[in-house]
């Protein structure tokens, strides 16, 4: 595929698609050393990562599920979305934390920080794609709770969870949805 193909042809892979094969270690390093190629405003390189796998996976799993429960009332909690935390975890690969981590001379505002890590999990997502390895960006709420889990560096926070896993089944490419490109683009 081009890099037109490539990018026309992302498309999130949830984790129950996730097949048993396991996303190999090789792939994941290559993954994040196309990360660290991102555009960084001064060199800040904000993105952090940490790889989740194996058994500390399935523990992240359950402390995810566990924190859901207790920062839910007991009238918006959901058993689905309980058991689905966890399945999501048990069906991927791997699971890799996004975390910025804020230049401490703050030469450039947050925003930017934000938007270099955002670049960095684009061109893992681009990776995936060539590479027709599945993948999934998840914001949840949780990801405030992480720092009971995580170490954390001063002001390093979780972004959100990039889920991982081989899939088998030929992901269908429909026409996108978006809008042209037409209706957001003023010619001046």
């Amino acid at each position: 595929m081009n890099i037109r193909e490539i990018i026309r042809n992302r498309r999130s892979v949830f984790p129950p698609q996730y097949n048993d094969k396991p996303v190999s270690k090789e792939f994941i390093k290559t993954l994040l050393e196309n990360a660290n190629y991102a555009p960084t405003h001064r060199l800040t390189q904000p993105w952090r990562f940490k790889v989740v796998q194996g058994e500390t996976k399935d523990r992240f799993g359950t402390f995810l599920a566990d924190t859901y429960t207790d920062i839910t009332s007991d009238e918006s909690f959901s058993p689905f979305k309980y058991k689905k935390i966890i399945n999501n975890c048990k069906s991927a690969s791997a699971i890799i934390a996004i975390c910025m981590q804020r230049d401490p001379k703050e030469r450039v505002p947050e925003w930017e920080e934000v938007a270099a890590t955002a670049m960095a999990v684009q061109n893992m997502w681009l990776t995936c794609t060539e590479s027709t390895v599945g993948c999934y960006w998840s914001t949840p709420k949780l990801i405030e709770y992480v720092g009971d889990f995580f170490d954390f560096e001063e002001e390093e926070r979780c972004l959100g969870f990039f889920y991982l896993g081989n899939y088998d089944d030929e992901l269908e490419i429909t026409d996108s949805k978006r809008e042209s490109i037409d209706n957001k683009v003023m010619w001046l």
